[in-house]
């Protein structure tokens, strides 16, 4: 991809921006009772079954958490408690961000507005975004579009707020299944896939891969 200057840079947050530690929060809360092998399914389970619960009509991000760690729980023959999704969803606001995003991200909104659309309550996502080190145009939420990524209308709530179209932005995510897909059908030719090491590439979609952020300015030119 040549240097592109959007209008805007969306971002997905969490995994992305955010150290999203679900796995750390799985491991604390279930690590004594499975061994290693058990506990690599039981994450990668609960990571699958939060995209499966994000994928019919809006609720509550604490019903996701609960929804799928209870079937996670019963998919490995662990006790489910109501409260252990209790714990797991009022860590979400305390994670910071990796390393490597305040630099990057304080480079780049010199220049070009930042965008946050996230699977978020509103109630979360500020703290979070505090954290961040860097000014955003906007921050929008699954709860204010009422539908979480990787629907369309998440990504489509977005442009109707920004006023803007699919090739006025530049989306950056460290997840094609949750962003980087949806935001090629929706025509967003611009993306940007941050190699976290969450999923496999996938060309086909056609991005710009970056290690970190810190690999950011220089998509843009800067």
């Amino acid at each position: 991809m040549a240097p592109f200057r959007p209008k805007y840079i969306s971002f997905d947050c969490y995994g992305t921006l955010i150290n999203f530690d679900m796995a750390g929060a799985a491991d604390d809360l279930y690590g004594d009772q499975l061994d290693e092998q058990a506990m690599q399914k039981f994450k990668k389970n609960f990571a699958a079954y939060r995209l499966d619960e994000v994928m019919g009509a809006w609720k509550p991000y604490a019903d996701v958490v609960h929804n799928s760690l209870s079937r996670t729980c019963k998919a490995n023959g662990v006790t489910f408690k109501d409260e252990d999704a209790k714990t797991i969803y009022e860590r979400v606001p305390t994670w910071g961000p990796h390393a490597d995003v305040p630099a990057g991200l304080a480079k780049v909104a010199k220049e070009i507005p930042l965008v946050i659309l996230s699977n978020a309550m509103n109630s979360q996502i500020m703290s979070n975004v505090e954290k961040l080190g860097a000014p955003f145009h906007k921050v929008y939420t699954a709860e204010q579009s009422q539908a979480y990524k990787p629907r369309f209308q998440a990504f489509e709530y977005m442009f109707d707020m920004l006023g803007c179209g699919p090739e006025d932005v530049l989306h950056c995510s460290s997840s094609f299944r949750y962003d980087l897909m949806s935001a090629h059908d929706l025509g967003i030719e611009n993306k940007v896939w941050v190699n976290r090491g969450h999923e496999p590439a996938n060309p086909y979609y056609g991005y710009t891969e970056i290690a970190d952020i810190s690999g950011l300015p220089g998509v843009v030119g800067l």
